[in-house]
């Protein structure tokens, strides 16, 4: 079932790269009629920028947040392309840290399966039902959900509370909870809610070894963005030096990480968690902030606390 899995996300990564490869050349054909603006291959600001997100995407904490605030702090993406850059740029990084996670990372067949199939169907489901409801008032739920999980999490690392586990699956209720708690994160994807340090929080409070959540919320992520993205890419709503520079650079940097996190102590991993979960709940509840002082005007996207999961 792994291999079969990985051979559907081959095929995900191979039409992926057809279209993104078409599209370069129809807008290339357009540069040289004079309907489009030329573009120039990635310098290594862009690479430099892809190999630091990803590195740190791979270590659970997202990289479209950081991502937005590297070009916004050197002014390398105008803001109504940024949404479409991440996607695009980042996907190829998402797709690589899906296939090293799922393969090299133990966790039960069936609960990486089921999740993963969760958080799609739970996408598709919030393009139109969750993406109604009011965004803010989730951003201070989540981020508040998420502050008290890291208080739980911490006291259970200090063994002030029983907790955790190192269990690499999930059955009965725990499962059937597993994968309702996935249909909702894809869900909430589709208004920004970033996958990671929730299924992350998840794995953990139902008693699986916390380095299950790695091929769980990868595989979830990688086989979304794709779809995501030939959105932006037909609509040539991105940047093709940037994304191509996040994509350069993501590669090596997921592999670096990769090979850290595989390296880290159980005890580690545990501590990322907490620290990644922390991370999310802040970067949320401020976003919530900054969204209700601007209430009644549009909220920059920039703003948003978006992430590959």
């Amino acid at each position: 079932m792994i291999v079969a899995l990985l051979i559907v996300l081959g095929i995900f990564t191979a039409s992926y790269i057809v279209i993104w490869g078409l599209a370069i050349a129809r807008g290339r054909r357009q540069s040289a009629a004079g309907t489009a603006s030329p573009r120039t291959f990635p310098g290594w600001l862009d690479a430099a920028i892809g190999f630091i997100t990803n590195f740190l995407d791979t270590l659970g904490i997202g990289s479209f947040a950081t991502t937005s605030s590297f070009f916004k702090l050197f002014g390398l993406v105008r803001d109504e392309q940024i949404p479409g850059t991440l996607n695009v740029g980042h996907t190829i990084p998402s797709i690589a840290e899906a296939f090293i996670y799922i393969a090299v990372v133990q966790v039960d067949v069936a609960t990486l399966i089921l999740m993963i199939a969760a958080s799609a169907v739970g996408a598709w489901l919030g393009a139109g039902v969750v993406s109604r409801w009011p965004r803010r008032r989730i951003q201070v739920g989540m981020g508040g959900a998420l502050l008290a999980a890291a208080v739980i999490m911490t006291m259970q690392q200090l063994q002030w509370l029983p907790g955790g586990g190192n269990r690499l699956g999930l059955v009965g209720g725990a499962l059937a909870l597993g994968v309702a708690a996935n249909l909702v994160l894809g869900a909430l994807m589709t208004l920004g809610i970033g996958l990671y340090a929730p299924c992350m929080m998840v794995v953990f409070l139902l008693g699986m070894n916390p380095r299950a959540a790695f091929p769980i919320m990868m595989g979830s992520c990688a086989f979304l963005m794709p779809v995501g993205s030939a959105q932006f890419l037909r609509a040539r709503s991105y940047n093709l030096k940037s994304a191509l520079g996040l994509t350069l650079g993501g590669v090596p940097g997921v592999l670096l990480a990769a090979f850290l996190v595989k390296s880290l102590p159980l005890g580690m991993v545990r501590v990322l968690v907490v620290v990644v979960v922390l991370y999310t709940a802040f970067m949320l509840l401020r976003s919530a902030v900054i969204e209700r002082r601007q209430a009644g005007a549009v909220v920059d996207y920039d703003d948003r606390i978006v992430e590959p999961g």
